[in-house]
């Protein structure tokens, strides 16, 4: 009796995209741990030296040349915000997000999961401006890390819970997009950007005259990703924009834009991000002090991750509840919420992101404080997320074991 009520809200698309989320964000903790070790131990010199590999790609005179380091997080990073891109234009289109009424209470959360982690963070570093640079590090969610942590408790969390945190992830990655475009892009090049343009107009095209051929968007995109990595403006967003393009529906009854979704989530999930995180996550730990982690920069990003996410989704929900703009989803408490919000401040492979676009014009001084503090925020929520749902979500019981254990091999539906 129980079987159609779950898979009536979410269908076996969505079960599919937590299950592969999931996976990976172990997969992304495993990559995490190994960047630890292999900066920390006699392998941290090839580390050091693999990061600062350069590759260079020229056809003609156009020439890109950049260390690895910066081909993971400008060109693999693309391909994760295209897949960012497909997702949220398929949850407004027919999914969770297609009307109003589902759009307002994970909208109120992720606005206050924004808004209370940049002004603890806006606090605790005023008057240095180099600093004030980071105060978008604390807004992201990591939402593969999240969804783990979740899928731990298997059926005993409520669909309507599940919904409500891919929901709001859905938000905080918009969020991101945004704060990357307007705060976090260098001086412009205003011959590029004219190219960026042109090829975003071809891609609108493509799809006003109903062109489905997906390999026309991704070359169009490849442009696009050119000129905006000549432009000043971050090349990631090139994905996001070119997925916008991508149609949902053809006329012979095919969707190209699931059909693109499907074929990445697996490689973003189980490659593109461990990759990411495995040379972004290498904090050397030798030498580092009290005073290291007592430094604005580092409490900032940990005390808005930690503090300032859960604090700021469960404020503005609960305002909603109360000004009766909102209710709680049905068979949801108010300390489930409170756990996923505290789930919401694993912000580690987005801050990880956005902690390298906010320092990498300075002089370098806070990069081991940004990591130290996503490290120590992003683990400190996941420790109290747990807790939070062991707890809220009630004893194991056989039942919910036995569900778990027939749903690991019932979820592999088509998407």
């Amino acid at each position: 009796m129980n079987r159609p009520a779950q898979s009536s809200p979410i269908g076996s698309a969505l079960r599919e995209f937590i299950r592969l989320e999931g996976a990976g964000g172990v997969l992304l903790l495993a990559a995490a741990t190994a960047a630890l070790v292999a900066a920390n131990t006699p392998l941290a010199t090839a580390y050091a030296g693999l990061l600062d590999t350069t590759v260079a790609v020229q056809v003609g005179a156009l020439a890109i040349k950049k260390p690895l380091l910066l081909w993971v997080n400008d060109g693999l990073m693309a391909v994760f915000f295209f897949l960012i891109g497909l997702e949220v234009k398929r949850e407004f289109v027919e999914g969770e997000l297609a009307s109003a009424n589902q759009v307002v209470l994970p909208g109120l959360g992720a606005l206050g999961g924004m808004a209370v982690p940049a002004a603890v963070y806006a606090a605790l570093n005023w008057g240095d401006p180099v600093a004030l640079d980071g105060w978008g590090i604390p807004v992201a969610t990591d939402i593969a890390f999240a969804l783990a942590l979740v899928g731990v408790f298997g059926r005993r969390v409520p669909t309507a819970l599940k919904v409500f945190l891919l929901s709001l992830a859905i938000f905080d990655d918009l969020a991101a997009i945004v704060i990357i475009a307007v705060f976090y892009s260098a001086d412009l090049s205003l011959e590029a950007l004219l190219v960026g343009v042109a090829a975003l107009g071809v891609g609108v095209s493509l799809n006003r005259f109903g062109v489905t051929r997906t390999t026309t968007y991704v070359l169009v995109g490849v442009v696009l990703w050119v000129a905006m990595l000549k432009s000043g403006v971050h090349a990631t967003l090139a994905g996001v924009l070119i997925a916008f393009c991508v149609p949902l529906r053809a006329p012979e009854g095919r969707s190209p834009l699931k059909e693109l979704e499907h074929d990445l989530h697996v490689p973003v999930a189980y490659a593109i991000l461990p990759v990411f995180a495995f040379v972004n996550a290498g904090l050397a730990l030798g030498g580092i002090g009290l005073q290291d982690v007592l430094h604005p920069v580092t409490l900032g990003i940990a005390a808005g991750l930690f503090l300032g996410k859960p604090v700021g989704i469960v404020a503005f929900v609960g305002l909603g509840v109360l000004l009766r703009v909102v209710t709680l989803p049905h068979g949801v408490s108010w300390g489930q919420i409170l756990g996923v919000a505290w789930a919401c401040g694993i912000g580690f492979t987005m801050s990880l992101f956005i902690a390298g676009l906010a320092f990498e014009h300075g002089s370098g001084e806070y990069f081991a404080g940004d990591r130290l503090g996503i490290l120590i925020g992003s683990g400190a929520s996941a420790v109290a997320a747990w807790l939070v749902l062991r707890w809220s979500l009630g004893p194991v019981r056989a039942a919910d074991d036995d569900a778990a254990a027939g749903a690991g091999g019932g979820e592999g539906g088509h998407r």
